[in-house]
C-alpha cells in the first residue's frame, strides 16, 4: 500500500469533528480536508433530520453555508438523486447470476458491454452509470474475497488506482454504502478494499464518513486477520490499514490493541499501535511499550503468551528485519535502555583491578528515578530471551550487561533491581562472553557482598540480596542446580528453561573465587535474624540460607554452632507463620540426631537447652498462674518451640536403633520440663489461628495423637465446643465489669466454711462460670484443693455440679496439671495426713492411683465423672509412656547385651519380643483391673441394700419386665444408679477402643448380679457373642455358668440370628455336660443355669422344643437318682411329660404367674437331697417358660 503514501488521509482533528458533529471545527477545516468528508456532509444537509431542535437547524444552516462554495457538492447531489431501489434490485440479480456460475462472458445486470476502459467509461458516464460501474466492480471484488478461502490477493482495478478520479470514486463508494447498507455491509466493503491498491485510503474515507462504524470495522478486520501478520503480504496490508485507522482516531488505539490481544491476531499491529501511542501524561517510571510487551509475556494467559512468543521467533527469521515491526520494537527498547544507563559506564576494568567508589566517573550509580524503569526493562528482556527466545544482538547484550552491573541507590527499589540483575546473570550467563566482562561481573558481585548490610539498613527492608547470594552459593556447593533454577524463576516471576550445564561457569566463580563453603557457613551465622518474621515478608531471607546449610550439613561439617541463631529466629516470629519455619525446625532436629558422616558420629548440632525453652513459656497462661505480666514471646514462638520439642522427642524415639548402632544416646527432655509446658492450652490457642498458622496446627495434632493421646480425647473436643461455643461467648459478653471482684482467697475461705457458706460459694462459682477457660487458670488450685470438702453430707448438689462444669472448662486448657492436683485433693484423709502427693510420672506408671480416692467419691456422680475422665486419660497416657519407654531402652540394652548374650553357637539372644509381650500383658492387666474395680463400685453397699437399692432390685426390674411381674415400688433414680450409668459409658468406650478388654473381663468373670446392668448399660457388650462359644469351651465350670448367664441376658437384649445360634450351642453344651458331670457338679451347674432357659425361650420361641427336651432329660436323670434312694412322693416325671405334651393345661391366661408347686418349707428344700432340689427347680423352670409364653400371647 505504498501507492497511498502520497494521498491525504483524514486527520484526527477532522475525524473527531465528524464524530461529534462539531460544526465549528468543521468550519475550521481546510478545503482539501473538507473535500474528503463531503459525502457525509451533503447527505446530512439534504436528508430530513431526526433532530428537529433549533440548535440543529442553526448547525444545518452553517453546514449548507460551508457546502455552498464547493464545486464537488453538485456531483454528490446528483449521485443522491438516482433511484437506489432499482439499483439494489439489479445488483441483487447480478449477485444471483454470478453465484450460479454466470457472468463469465462479461454479461452484467448493472452495466452493459464497456466500449472503452473502466476509467474512461467512468469519466463519460452520468451519475447513475457511475454508481453502477463502481458497484459492479466492488461486487466482483467482494465475491472473489468470499471465494478465496482466506488466501490474500491483490486485484488490479483501474477504477481504484487512477489518481485523477480517486476522490470521485470515493464519493460514489461512500454514497453506495450509505444508501445500500444491507447490500454492502461496511465490514465486508472494508475487507474488499484491502485487496485493491489505495485500499487503506478508501477505507479511512469510508469510515470517516460513517464515524460510528469505526469499532465495528476494526473488529471485523482483526477477526478476519492472520495470527502472525508479519509473515504474509496480506497481514502487513491489514496491519497498515488498521494502523492508519487508529492514526485517524487515536483515542481508540488502545481499545483496538485490546481487540488484537483478545483475538490473538495481528501481533505486529499491537506493537505498532503501542509505538504510535503518545499518552497525554507520560509515565516517567515505565514506558507504554515495556508495559504492553511485559503484560503479554508475563501475564496469566498462556494462549496470549504463546501467540506473542511465536511473533518474536518468526520475526527473527524474517529477511526484512530492518523494516519489520519487531525491529522497530527492539530499537525502541534499546533506546529506552541506553537513556537510563549511567552517564559514564564502560566494561573496561582498571589495570589495578580495584573497584572505584560509587561516585567515580567509571562507575557512576543508577539514578533513583530510573531504578523502577530499569527493573521493568530487565524483567522484559528476561521474558523476551527466556520465554520468546529472543537472540540479543551484540549491541543489546553490551548495553544489558552495563545496566545489570550498574549500582543503584540504597532503596527498596534498588534492592529489587540488584536481585533481578543477579538472577538475570544466572539465567543468561552467555551475556558474559569476554574475560573483561567476566572480571567486571566478579567485581560487581564482590561489591554486592560488601554493600549488602548497608543496603539492608539504609533501605529498611528485611529481605536483601545478601541472602540470595548466600543461598545461591550454598546451592552451588551442594550441586543443587535445580534449586538455583527455581530460585531464579521465582525471583524473576517467570518460568524460564535454564539448562543446568549453562551454570558451570557461574558455579566455578562462586565456589572458588567468591564463596567457599567455610566462608558461607561462617557468614551465615553472623547474619542477623529477621525481626517479626512472618509470611507477609516476601523475598529471600536469612532463614532460607540457614535452611539450606542445615540440609547440606555445612554447620556440623565445619563445627559451627547454629543453635543460638535458630533460637533467636524462633523467638522473632509472628503470624501469619512463614512457610520456611517448620522445614527449618525439621532440618535442625535431623542435624541434632543424625551425624553428618559415620566417620565422625559426634558431628551434630546442639539441641536447645531446657532453660531456653522454659524462658519462652514463663509468661504463658497455662504455665504461670499470675496473669498480670505481659507475654514476652508471641503465641507463634511458643507454638514453634512446642512443635520443636514434640518433634524432637518423636524423632529421637524413631532413631533409637540407628543411634544405638553408633553408640550415641542424645539426651531427651525431662518430664519435669514437659509438665511445665501448657501443651493443651497452646493447641487450643492454635485451633483459633489455623488460617494464620498454616500447617502448624495439624502437625501439632499429629504429634499429640502419637505422644500424648490422653490430650486428644474425643470427649475433650466435644467439651471444648460447649465451653468455647457461641452461647458461652454471649454469656461472657453479658458479664458486667463490676462483677469481677472475687479473688482466690475469697474462694478458698468460702470452701472452708462449708456447708454454712453454700450460698456465697454458689455465687462465686456462678461468677467463675462466666469466665473463659484461660481466665479460670488462677483459680484452679483453689478449686481442686477444696474438692474433698464438697463430700460433706449437707453440701447442695448444685455446688458439686457447678464445680464439675468449671473443672471441665479448666480441662480444656491445663489438663495434665489439673489432673495431678485433683488426684491429690481427692485422696483419703489418712493419705492426706501422711502428705503422700503423686506426680505426673507416678500416675502414668500406675493409673489405678486415680481410683484410690475417698470412698465418698464413689457415690458422688459429679466428682465420679471427673475421676472417670482422669482414669481414661491416664490409661491412655500409660500406654504411650510404656511404648516410648520400650523404644527408648530396647536398642541400647540390646547393644549393651551384645557381648554377654552371644551363645555358644554364635547366635544373639533378642529379648525384644518378650519385652513387647510383657508390656502388652502389663497394659491388659492394668485395664482389666480398672474395669473390675469399676464393676465392683456398681454393686450396692450393705447400707444401700438395706434401704432397698440392692442389686436384686436391678435383677427384678429387668426380669420383672420380661415376665410381666409387678414393678418394684422404689425407683432407680439414685446416686448409685447415676454412678452406674457413668461407669457403663466409660466401659462402652473402652470396649469399642479395644474389644480384647471386653473378652478379658468376661473370661475373668464378675458378679452375676451385675449382668443385668452391664448388658443393659453397655451397648458394645454385644461383641461378647463372638467369644461366648470359646468361653463355653473352657474347662472351668464357673466360666461355663457365667457364659450361659451372660448369654441369657444378651439374647433378651439382642434377639439376633447370631444370638439364636449361640443359644442353640449353649443348650447343646448343657445337654452334653449332663452326661459327663458328677452328681455334685450337676447340681452346681444346673441350679444357676436352668433359669436362663426361660430367657432363651422368651427371646427365641423356636427353642422351646430343645429346651423342653433338655429339661425332661435333666429331670429323668435327677429322678432316677432319687428313686434309687427313696420313693418319689410326687409323680414328677409324669408331670414334666404332661407339661411338655400339653402346655395349654398349664396356668391360664390372666391367672397369677406364680409357680403352682407343692408347698415346701425353706428348711425342707434346704435339707433335701440336691437332686430333689434340682427336680423342683426344673419343674419351676418349666412352669415359668409356659407362663412367659402364654403372657407373650
Amino acid at each position: 500500500m505504498a501507492d497511498s503514501a502520497g494521498l491525504q488521509f483524514v486527520s484526527s482533528f477532522a475525524f473527531e469533528a465528524m464524530q461529534k458533529v462539531d460544526v465549528v471545527r468543521l468550519a475550521a477545516l481546510s478545503d482539501p480536508e473538507l473535500r474528503l468528508l463531503l459525502p457525509c456532509l451533503v447527505r446530512m444537509a439534504l436528508c430530513a433530520p431526526a433532530d428537529q431542535s433549533h440548535t440543529w437547524a442553526q448547525d444545518k444552516k452553517l453546514i449548507l453555508r460551508l457546502l455552498s462554495g464547493v464545486e464537488a457538492v453538485n456531483s454528490i447531489v446528483a449521485l443522491l438523486s438516482v433511484d437506489f431501489h432499482a439499483l439494489e434490485q439489479d445488483a441483487r440479480k447480478e449477485q444471483q447470476f454470478r453465484n450460479k456460475g454466470g457472468g463469465s462472458n462479461g454479461e452484467s445486470f448493472l452495466v452493459s458491454q464497456l466500449q472503452h476502459g473502466l476509467t474512461l467509461e467512468f469519466e463519460h458516464s452520468d451519475p447513475l452509470r457511475r454508481l453502477r460501474l463502481t458497484l459492479s466492480e466492488l461486487l466482483v471484488i467482494m465475491n472473489k474475497v468470499t471465494d478465496s478461502n482466506g488466501e490474500f490477493f491483490l486485484k488490479s482495478s483501474e477504477l481504484f488506482e487512477s489518481p485523477v478520479y480517486l476522490e470521485e470514486v470515493a464519493d460514489v463508494l461512500c454514497i453506495l454504502q450509505a444508501e445500500l447498507p444491507f447490500l454492502l455491509p461496511i465490514v465486508d466493503v472494508a475487507e474488499a478494499l484491502l485487496h485493491v491498491r489505495n485500499g487503506d485510503w478508501f477505507m479511512c474515507l469510508l469510515v470517516a464518513n460513517v464515524p460510528d462504524s469505526f469499532n465495528e470495522v476494526c473488529r471485523g478486520l482483526i477477526k478476519n486477520g492472520e495470527r502472525q501478520d508479519e509473515e504474509s503480504v496480506g497481514g502487513r496490508h491489514r496491519t497498515e490499514a488498521l494502523r492508519q485507522l487508529c492514526l485517524m482516531n487515536p483515542s481508540q488505539a488502545l481499545n483496538i490493541r485490546a481487540m488484537v490481544v483478545e483475538e490473538c491476531h495481528l501481533p505486529g499491529l499491537g506493537v505498532a499501535l503501542t509505538l504510535d501511542y503518545k499518552p497525554d501524561a507520560p509515565d516517567e517510571a515505565v514506558s507504554p511499550l515495556v508495559s504492553y510487551v511485559s503484560g503479554l509475556l508475563l501475564g496469566t494467559n498462556s494462549k496470549v503468551r504463546t501467540w506473542f512468543s511465536m511473533f518474536i521467533r518468526n520475526g527473527q527469521q524474517s529477511k526484512r528485519e530492518s523494516s519489520s515491526v519487531l525491529w522497530q520494537m527492539r530499537r525502541q527498547l534499546l533506546l529506552e535502555l541506553v537513556a537510563i544507563l549511567p552517564r559514564s559506564r564502560s566494561t573496561r576494568v582498571p589495570n589495578n583491578g580495584k573497584i572505584d567508589d560509587e561516585g567515580s566517573s567509571g562507575y557512576s550509580g543508577l539514578r533513583e528515578e530510573h531504578v523502577v524503569k530499569a527493573s521493568a526493562l530487565l524483567r522484559l528482556y528476561c521474558a523476551l530471551m527466556g520465554i520468546a527466545s529472543l537472540r540479543p544482538t551484540d549491541e543489546e547484550a553490551e548495553q544489558l550487561l552495563q545496566l545489570m552491573t550498574s549500582r543503584p541507590p540504597a532503596t527498596p527499589a534498588g534492592v529489587r533491581f540488584v536481585s533481578l540483575s543477579f538472577c538475570k546473570l544466572l539465567a543468561f550467563p552467555t551475556l558474559v562472553s569476554t574475560p573483561e566482562q567476566e572480571q567486571l561481573m566478579v567485581m560487581w558481585l564482590s561489591w554486592m557482598i560488601k554493600e549488602e548490610e548497608y543496603f539492608e539498613s539504609a533501605a529498611g527492608v528485611s529481605a536483601s540480596f545478601g541472602e540470595m547470594l548466600l543461598l545461591v552459593a550454598m546451592y552451588f556447593h551442594s550441586n543443587q542446580l535445580s534449586s538455583i533454577i527455581e530460585l531464579v524463576c521465582s525471583t524473576l516471576g517467570m518460568k524460564i528453561a535454564i539448562k543446568p550445564g549453562s551454570l558451570s561457569k557461574m558455579k566455578t566463580i562462586f565456589t572458588q573465587e567468591i564463596f567457599t563453603e567455610q566462608v558461607v557457613t561462617a557468614h551465615a551465622v553472623r547474619v542477623a535474624v529477621t525481626n517479626n518474621l512472618s509470611a507477609n515478608i516476601s523475598g529471600f531471607l536469612p532463614i532460607h540460607c540457614i535452611y539450606q546449610l542445615l540440609r547440606s550439613r555445612a554447620f556440623t561439617k565445619h563445627k559451627v554452632s547454629i543453635k543460638d541463631w535458630i533460637y533467636r529466629q524462633l523467638c522473632e516470629t509472628t503470624t501469619p507463620i512463614h512457610t520456611q519455619l517448620i522445614p527449618l525446625i525439621d532440618a535442625y532436629i535431623n542435624s541434632i540426631l543424625t551425624p553428618a558422616s559415620k566417620a565422625n558420629p559426634e558431628a551434630t548440632n546442639q539441641p536447645i537447652t531446657e532453660q531456653e525453652i522454659l524462658r519462652v513459656f514463663q509468661s504463658s497462661a497455662g504455665a504461670d498462674s499470675s496473669r498480670g505480666g505481659r507475654q514476652r514471646y508471641s503465641i507463634t514462638t511458643q507454638l514453634l518451640i512446642l512443635y520443636y520439642i514434640l518433634s524432637y522427642e518423636e524423632n529421637l524415639l524413631a532413631s533409637t536403633k540407628q543411634l544405638a548402632l553408633m553408640k550415641r544416646k542424645p539426651k531427651s527432655y525431662s518430664a519435669a520440663l514437659m509438665d511445665q509446658i501448657p501443651i493443651k492450652y497452646l493447641v487450643t490457642q492454635a485451633q483459633g489461628l489455623q488460617q494464620e498458622l498454616g500447617g502448624l496446627h495439624s502437625a501439632l495434632l499429629r504429634l499429640l495423637a502419637t505422644n500424648y493421646p490422653h490430650l486428644c480425647l474425643v470427649e475433650d473436643w466435644v467439651c471444648e465446643e460447649e465451653v468455647t461455643g457461641t452461647l458461652p461467648l454471649l454469656r461472657r459478653m453479658m458479664l458486667p465489669f463490676i462483677a469481677r471482684r472475687y479473688t482466690q482467697n475469697q474462694l478458698h475461705q468460702a470452701f472452708q466454711k462449708l456447708p454454712s457458706s453454700s450460698p456465697r460459694l454458689m455465687r462465686i462459682l456462678e461468677y467463675l462460670t462466666l469466665l473463659s477457660p484461660g481466665d479460670l487458670i488462677p483459680y484452679a488450685e483453689a478449686l481442686t484443693a477444696s474438692m474433698s470438702l464438697l463430700l460433706q453430707p449437707a453440701v447442695p448438689r448444685r455446688l458439686i455440679q457447678t464445680l464439675n462444669k468449671l473443672w471441665m472448662g479448666l480441662n480444656t486448657v491445663m489438663p495434665r496439671r489439673l489432673w495431678v492436683m485433683t488426684v491429690n485433693a481427692l485422696q483419703p484423709s489418712a493419705t492426706l495426713q501422711q502428705q503422700q502427693t503423686c506426680t505426673q510420672n507416678d500416675l502414668m506408671i500406675d493409673p489405678l492411683i486415680v481410683l484410690r480416692c475417698d470412698q465418698r467419691v464413689y457415690r458422688c456422680p459429679p466428682l465420679m465423672d471427673i475421676v472417670l475422665h482422669m482414669l481414661n486419660g491416664y490409661l491412655l497416657a500409660s500406654k504411650a509412656y510404656l511404648q516410648s519407654h520400650l523404644k527408648e531402652t530396647a536398642d541400647f540394652e540390646r547393644q549393651s547385651q551384645t557381648v554377654s548374650s552371644v551363645t555358644g553357637s554364635g547366635q544373639l539372644d533378642t529379648p525384644e519380643v518378650t519385652r513387647e509381650e510383657l508390656k502388652n500383658a502389663l497394659l491388659a492387666a492394668q485395664d482389666s483391673a480398672a474395669v473390675q474395680i469399676l464393676l465392683e463400685l456398681c454393686l450396692p453397699t450393705s447400707d444401700e441394700q438395706q434401704s432397698g437399692g440392692s442389686s436384686e432390685s436391678l435383677w427384678r426390674s429387668n426380669w420383672g419386665s420380661m415376665l410381666k411381674t409387678p414393678k418394684p415400688t422404689r425407683g432407680l433414680l439414685s446416686d448409685l444408679r447415676e454412678v452406674q450409668c457413668l461407669i457403663c459409658c466409660l466401659l462402652h468406650q473402652m470396649f469399642i477402643a479395644d474389644p480384647n478388654i471386653a473378652k478379658l473381663i468376661h473370661f475373668q468373670g464378675y458378679p452375676q448380679a451385675l449382668l443385668p446392668l452391664t448388658v443393659a448399660g453397655i451397648p458394645s457388650i454385644h461383641i461378647c457373642l463372638d467369644f461366648i462359644p470359646e468361653l463355653l469351651a473352657q474347662p472351668q465350670l464357673e466360666k461355663q455358668i457365667f457364659a450361659i448367664q451372660l448369654l441369657s441376658h444378651l439374647c433378651t437384649q439382642y434377639a439376633l440370628p447370631k444370638s439364636l445360634s449361640v443359644a442353640r450351642l449353649a443348650i447343646s453344651v448343657m445337654g452334653t455336660l449332663l452326661t459327663v458331670l458328677s452328681r455334685a457338679k450337676r447340681y452346681s451347674f444346673f441350679m444357676p443355669t436352668l433359669p436362663c432357659l426361660v430367657a432363651f425361650c422368651q427371646a427365641f420361641p423356636p427353642l422351646y422344643d430343645d429346651v423342653a427336651a433338655l429339661l425332661v432329660q435333666v429331670g429323668q436323670v435327677c429322678a432316677s437318682d432319687v428313686a434309687t434312694k427313696a420313693r418319689d412322693v410326687d409323680p414328677f416325671i409324669a408331670r414334666l411329660q404332661n407339661l411338655q405334651e400339653k402346655p395349654e393345661e398349664g396356668p391360664v391366661p390372666g391367672a397369677s404367674s406364680k409357680l403352682v408347686l407343692p408347698q415346701k418349707t425353706k428348711e425342707d428344700l434346704g435339707g433335701a437331697d440336691p437332686d430333689v432340689q434340682l427336680c423342683y427347680c426344673i419343674e419351676a423352670t418349666f412352669v415359668d417358660i409356659i407362663s412367659s409364653t402364654l403372657h407373650g400371647l
